[in-house]
Parts: structure tokens; sequence; C-alpha cells
């Protein structure tokens, strides 16, 4: 019975260009032998399994061989090819860290080093698992790495690469081994597959390519297992039956359900995964990479990041084009969510159960925030058969009349006096200094009360007390001041559906019928009272016994009416230098 080589070994590169996914490495290391440029000590780091200790072999073997072909690879045919082909080369010597950490096997290492090479021109020392030696270890060979002999060409391998001292990094030249890329794998795999005469599914091959995650052997060693498994016709359903693998087609469910609002379908789903053995946060986070597969399936320019197989991508662009962005916004949200979560929570599955149920309410809260759009949109559609001679009468009665010009220098005139009679201006920032939304929203009405239609539908002291709050409260995060006023003002309904609103101040009222806010505010009441013959009245309150005192607005303000009322408090802060009394 003829015995069985491991894929990783019996298909392990010899040539720089069977190298997988380390191109950019390999081409270095083949123009330095070309050129004759070689360093005394190299160190190659990386992850497991992505060809380090290959391509060390490698070259060693390059540059010791006899007749190098054309290319610059190794003839294989030459004495010393041959030697390393059959384990026997007295000039490779491989060297486990691991097992060799002491200072007395390094000692052994330095006496070796000594030793011409036989054959070929260099003496090859490769050290795998490097950062496994001690600190001593490390001390005692800092001097040969530095100052070899010109025959010895020193090769350190390891997958951990901040464990090694400084003073043995600044020595080597550094090459960083990156993952294999998931086409790498199945390219490599393929070839491999037709060499064995084994049948396999795009699809399969992809699945063992992501379980191997980034590793040549780890997915040749998949490989293997699966065509035990297998035999000669390796399907995807078989290798994730092997592999204990989530089936992409619960996903695909999951996501129908999420969209529906079905909770029930996602519940009974996830009870079924459960039930097959697999881990519940396994589960999630296989969830998770669904929807950032179908978020990246959403534009051309992203699909290249899907790394599946052609039937199962075929599967991500379709359910992607039933899938809003901010639905897959919104559970990437969720399910990250969860699974950061998960270990945290006293009742993992309810914790996941829920976030399933607040998948399948996406769809519903999306609805429940466009409604009101939908309806805005509406009016506008209606409002377009309009007759233009309407409109003009509706602007006429939503107009109010403007204030008369010797009233409006009346009020300056007053305005000034009281400036000039207090030491500081008060604070009317809340009203004079509008936030930009509020202008924008202001220009918004100003469009659309073209296209109001007339209304004269009655209201009663409730509905319009209702409607002076919600109005105010449209104002909260624009502008609070302005909000506060109009809260603090109760208002009061004249004839001829006049709405008066009292101020506490002349620069209030100026400031609302200025800058449009007494509008927007008119527009607002004809709008949720559906009475376009509503006006505003902005008047200053003339009601109380003492109309003529002063507003405290200001710190100085206060300061000034407490020192006026309490004589000693002047002396007071003078004694204890708290601030100017003056």
């Amino acid at each position: 019975m003829e015995q069985f080589i491991v894929s990783a070994r019996k298909y392990r590169p010899l040539t720089f260009a069977s190298v997988a996914g380390q191109s950019a490495i390999a081409q270095t290391l083949k123009n330095a032998i070309e050129r004759k440029q070689l360093a005394h000590a190299y160190l190659f780091c990386g992850p497991r399994g992505v060809g380090k200790t290959t391509c060390a072999r490698i070259f060693a073997k390059t540059i010791n061989c006899l007749n190098p072909d054309a290319n610059g690879d190794s003839c294989g045919e030459c004495e010393s090819c041959k030697a390393f082909a059959e384990n026997r080369s007295y000039n490779i010597h491989e060297l486990d860290a691991a097992s060799n950490n002491s200072v007395e096997d390094i000692r052994n290492l330095i006496d070796q080093v000594r030793v011409q090479p036989q054959i070929g021109k260099y003496s090859v020392y490769i050290i795998d698992e490097v950062h496994m030696l001690s600190a001593a270890a490390f001390n005692a060979f800092l001097k040969t790495l530095e100052e070899p002999p010109a025959h010895a060409v020193f090769i350190l391998a390891t997958t951990e690469k901040h464990k090694i001292i400084p003073t043995i990094l600044s020595r080597c030249q550094i090459y960083d081994f990156n993952r294999i890329s998931i086409e790498d794998i199945v390219a490599y795999i393929e070839k491999i597959a037709k060499n064995e005469h084994v049948n396999y599914e795009s699809e399969a091959l992809h699945i063992i390519a992501q379980k191997a995650d980034g590793s040549m052997r780890d997915a040749l060693s998949i490989f293997d297992q699966v065509v035990s498994f297998c035999g000669t016709n390796v399907t995807y359903a078989k290798v994730i039956e092997n592999l204990n693998v989530l089936d992409y087609e619960y996903y695909f469910k999951l996501t129908n359900a999420f969209i529906a609002g079905d909770y029930c379908t996602a519940l009974l789903i996830f009870d079924e995964i459960l039930a097959q053995g697999f881990d519940a946060q396994y589960f999630i986070r296989g969830l998770n990479s669904h929807f950032r597969d179908l978020l990246v399936c959403k534009d051309t320019r992203t699909t290249a990041l899907l790394e599946v197989g052609v039937t199962i991508a075929e599967s991500y662009k379709k359910q992607s084009e039933i899938c809003s962005l901010a639905f897959l916004f919104t559970a990437l949200d969720i399910v990250s969510a969860c699974d950061a979560g998960y270990k945290t929570s006293s009742g993992q599955r309810l914790h996941i159960e829920l976030a399933l149920c607040k998948l399948s309410n996406i769809t519903a809260l999306h609805k429940t925030v466009q409604q009101p759009v939908a309806n805005i949109e509406n009016i506008e559609k209606n409002t377009k058969g309009t007759n233009t001679q309407q409109i003009a009468e509706q602007n006429n009665t939503n107009r109010i009349e403007e204030k008369p010009q010797n009233n409006i220098k009346l009020d300056e005139a007053k305005e000034k006096t009281t400036v000039a009679a207090r030491p500081e201006t008060p604070s009317i920032k809340g009203f004079s200094s509008l936030n930009e939304s509020v202008n924008i929203e202001d220009k918004k009405n100003e469009k659309q009360e073209e296209n109001i239609l007339q209304m004269s539908e009655e209201f009663t002291e409730e509905q319009l007390l209702t409607a002076w709050k919600n109005c105010a409260a449209t104002f909260v995060q624009k502008q609070a001041r302005f909000a506060s006023a109009m809260t603090a003002a109760k208002p009061v309904r004249e004839d001829d559906n006049i709405i008066v609103f009292n101020v506490q101040q002349i620069v209030q009222k100026n400031a609302l019928e200025e800058k449009g806010i007494a509008k927007s505010i008119c527009l607002y009441l004809q709008k949720e009272l559906k009475n376009t013959s509503i006006k505003l009245d902005v008047r200053v309150d003339q009601s109380g016994d003492n109309i003529d005192a002063p507003k405290l607005y200001t710190d100085s303000d206060k300061e000034k009416y407490m020192r006026e009322k309490n004589p000693e408090l002047a002396n007071f802060q003078a004694a204890f230098e708290l601030y100017d009394a003056k």
C-alpha cells in the first residue's frame, strides 16, 4: 500500500513562482539572488501557514544551485538540488527554536557556523519559531548574527514578531508575510483537486478557504479532511455538514422574515439552528457577516468585497435589491450590539431573541417615520390645481397688516431711550440672534403659503391652546428662549379670528415681526386649525401695576436692583472684594 502524504507536504511549492499569495516577497528575494545582493540575516514574520518556511527553503535551495535556469530558479538536477530534495543536504540546516532555545544550543550553532559548505557557496541556517529563544540565548546569538562568516546566511521565522528583542530586529532584513486571500486559496486547491481527480463545487472550496482564515496549510489540511468524508465528489452540502458550518440558506430565510416583519418565523428558524447544535454567538456573528455582505452588494464598486462562490453571490445580489440601505444600517447596528452584549447577558437565548424581534420591526418603524412625509406630498399634489386667483385672495387674507412708519419710529425712539437709561443692555439673544434652521424653515413656509387651500373650519379655545403648545414644541431645539416665550404666553382669541400674542418687551415684539417668526406662527396655526382667516397680532403686555419697572435680564441688572433695595450690600461687596460694587 502506497504511503499517504498530506497535501500540505506533497504540494509544497518548489519555486518562487509557485508560492501563493506572496508575490511581492517572492519577487524581492528572487531579484536579490539575481543581482547577488544577499543579506547575511533575514527575518520572515507573519501568521501561520502563509509560506515563511517554504520561502526560506526555496531561497536556500536557489542560492546554492549550481546551474540556475534562465528565470533564476533552481535547476533541480544538480547535486545540491538533489541533496536538498532528498533531505540529505549539509548546506541547509533547520533548527527548531521551540525545543532548542537555551544558550548551549546557540553555542553549538555558533560552532557549526564556522564549518565551510561542502557543495555550493552558502551554509543556510533556518531557525523556526525564533521568538521562543530565551533572553540569554538571544544575547549569545547577537555577535554571530551581526558579523557571521561570509558563507553563512541566517533566516529567522516567527509568528510573533513583537516577542523578538530590538537588537535582533535591527540586524535583519524583515519581510512581513500577509494572510493569503480566499481567491488565492481557492485557486490553489482547484489545481490540487484536478491533479487528484477530485470533482468539486466552487461554493464548497470557498467554505474551505473561509474556514482556513488565510492559512494555506490549514486550507490543505481541511481539504484532505473533506476528501476523506466526501470521496472524489466534494459538494457544498457535504462540506458544511463535515465542517459544522451553518448553511447560508438560513440567513437568507431570516432576512426575508425580517423584511416581512414576521418575528414568529425568525424565532422558529433560530430554534431550529440551536437544535442542530450550533453555538448561539456563532449564529449571531454569521448573521452580522450576512448583513455586511448584503451591504457590499448594494453598489457595484464594492461587490468585489464579497468572498463567496458564484451561485451564492447571485443570491446575495438578488436579496440586496429588496433591502434598503436604511434597513441594512439599522440591522447591522442591532446585531453588532447583540454580539457585544452576549457574553455579559444573564439570559443569552432571550438576548438574541429580542434582537431578532427588533430586526423584524425595522420595516414597520421605517413606514411609521415615512408616513408624515407621504401626507405632506399628498397635500402638495392636491394644491397644484389651485386657481391663481384663489391663491392671490388667500395671500391677501393671510397677510398681517404692517405697522405704520410713524409707529415704528416711535418704538425705535423708546427703545433707544431705554437702552441709554440702563448701564447694560438686556440680553435679547433668544429673539434677535435666530438659528439658521429657523430661517430655512421660514423660507419653506413662504413657499408653502402660496399653495395653501382656503379653509374656514371653526375651532375651540381648547383646540387653539393645543395648536399653540405644539407650535412652541417645534421650536424647542431651534430656539429655546423663543419656545419658552410662547409657552409662557397664553393666546387670546378676538373677533375675526385674531390671535393675540402678548410679549413683555417692545424689543421682543420687533424681533418676532422683523425676522418673520410671527408669520411662521400664523401659518402653523392656520394649517393646524384648518382656518386660513386666522391672523396673529403681537402686542406688548400692558397688564400689571408696575409696567414701567425694568426687566431683570442680566446679572448687572439684578445686582443693581438688589443694591438699590439694600444699600449695605455694596459695603459687603467692597469689604470682601467680591467684585466691583460701583
